[in-house]
């Protein structure tokens, strides 16, 4: 990680995948390229389960490949715009440039990158599990349902695990007072 005074601990990678509303799912196809795709999740432990069709493309290179990546993306925020009062005072203390570009031009992030091997769920247990956790984080209020679902779609569904060997957590926030805080500093 380049800059590692924003790098966050391993514990704080794994909250933003509980957070975050999709990841990005990256696979090897058969001539080597990575496909990229949007999906939802669910973790339990170091564990990421997604659902799929029986067939296409991200079913066939799994098959062909276990290694995969899946990055995440937890809260994010835009500045508010520059006010004049701001621009003015920032100028006053010749500190325009530096103010633009660190408080105006950016934005706060949260983020992880995990690397590990993915494998296509094949017991009837373990995939009720991987599709329970996904229904209880996306779809709550329908888990008293959640039992005749299953009985329609558990043999028409594949689930699929992420085993995660190595995660990254980064995060760019600003306290209160509008300094950014570095080396894992919380509120």
């Amino acid at each position: 990680m380049r800059r590692k005074d924003r790098e966050m601990s391993e514990e704080f990678a794994l909250r933003i995948i509980d957070k975050s509303i999709y990841a990005n799912l990256t696979t090897i196809d058969s001539e080597g390229l990575p496909y990229t795709i949007p999906i939802s999740v669910a973790r339990e432990g170091k564990s990421v389960y997604m659902h799929s069709a029986k067939e296409g493309t991200k079913i066939d290179n799994i098959k062909n490949n276990n290694f995969a990546i899946m990055t995440f993306v937890g809260d994010t925020k835009i500045p508010d715009p520059i006010t004049e009062s701001e621009y003015k005072k920032a100028v006053e203390e010749g500190k325009a440039g530096k103010y633009l570009l660190s408080k105006k031009f950016t934005t706060e992030f949260e983020s992880a990158v995990a690397r590990g091997k993915i494998s296509i769920v094949e017991s009837d247990e373990e995939k009720i599990k991987g599709l329970r956790l996904i229904s209880e984080k996306y779809t709550p209020e329908n888990m008293p349902y959640f039992d005749n679902a299953i009985k329609v779609s558990l043999n028409i569904v594949n689930v699929i695990r992420f085993d995660i060997e190595s995660i990254k957590g980064k995060r760019k926030k600003f306290d209160k007072n509008g300094e950014e805080m570095k080396w894992q500093r919380m509120e």
